[in-house]
């Protein structure tokens, strides 16, 4: 009896852990694809997104660690990425390549505030008036006008290897970081090709030395690659952030307590970026990560995990 009753009770736990709710919330005529994995009575914090990424990428020990603290961590596909509604422009990589490096203005077919927009209809979908906001590299960004605009749904912001400036070559990625990000050749059916273009992104921005090409991370990747479908929307929400305008007048204006975390190392946002921004906003507190690229490895986690922990609980 004894054993059972231990049993039960650890199912309980695996349950309450990896157990979620998902489903869609409406911007106008946007669908957002969400995931809120609970539990319902804890602190909500809204996880916002980079640059073509699903709402699976979010790493496993980041959600479990945000449980067991108590908070309530929810998730949800950008537009135009996984199972959110998608747009069908093509912009040509040719010419917006040429126009990053020429500082001409990028058309986009959506911006940067209408982002912002779609993560507000994900709380009032849930019927939540505010939550801790964390938003990670074009993510930071959305979540920047998010917290500017709306200050009374944001309990926090939490912004991780992110930028107030539009990405140009003065500030922007390192040469073969853009030269890779603007590269999305692997025809949509070719799995395996893409799989291998992630993992060269991977290598260029994560911790250097960490090996991407593994039978696990190809795995991964390939159940995340079938879920999202084409990679079109990586291009236009590229669009997005090159064709936006600097918020560096915007994060003037906001008060909400903030944590600015970078990586010293980062090829993506360099990390003067970071310091720029903690000039910018006044309750702002920064946290620059010895060795940490672009990418939230569990290895970098560690390193500032109980200060963003301790942070939140404020």
């Amino acid at each position: 009896m004894r054993y059972k009753s231990l049993f039960l009770l650890l199912l309980t736990f695996c349950i309450n852990v990896f157990s979620f709710d998902e489903g869609f919330a409406k911007n106008n005529s946007i669908n957002i694809a969400y995931r809120d994995y609970g539990p319902i009575n804890a602190t909500p914090i809204l996880l916002v997104t980079g640059l073509g990424a699903q709402l699976t990428l979010w790493p496993e020990f980041l959600i479990n660690d945000l449980q067991e603290n108590n908070f309530r961590p929810i998730v949800f596909d950008n537009r135009d990425v996984g199972l959110s509604t998608r747009f069908s422009s093509q912009p040509s990589q040719t010419l917006n390549y040429l126009k990053y490096f020429m500082f001409i203005p990028i058309n986009s077919e959506y911006t940067i505030e209408d982002m912002a927009s779609d993560g507000i209809a994900v709380l009032d979908h849930l019927e939540i008036g505010s939550a801790h906001i964390l938003g990670m590299s074009m993510g930071g960004m959305i979540s920047q006008v998010l917290v500017a605009q709306h200050p009374q749904r944001a309990k926090s912001f939490t912004m991780i290897s992110s930028t107030a400036s539009t990405p140009n070559p003065f500030n922007g990625p390192k040469f073969k970081v853009t030269q890779q990000l603007l590269k999305r050749s692997a025809a949509k059916d070719d799995i395996e090709g893409r799989i291998d273009q992630s993992i060269k992104l991977f290598e260029l921005i994560g911790t250097p030395g960490k090996n991407y090409n593994t039978p696990q991370f190809r795995k991964n990747m390939q159940a995340y690659i079938k879920r999202g479908g084409d990679d079109g929307g990586f291009l236009r929400q590229m669009a997005a952030i090159i064709g936006s305008k600097n918020r560096e007048e915007l994060l003037k204006s906001i008060n909400t307590p903030t944590l600015i975390i970078h990586g010293n190392i980062d090829p993506l946002i360099k990390v003067k970026n970071a310091y720029s921004a903690k000039k910018l906003i006044q309750s702002s507190k920064l946290e620059i990560i010895e060795g940490m690229g672009h990418l939230l490895d569990e290895e970098s986690y560690a390193k500032f995990q109980d200060k963003l922990i301790a942070f939140l609980a404020k």
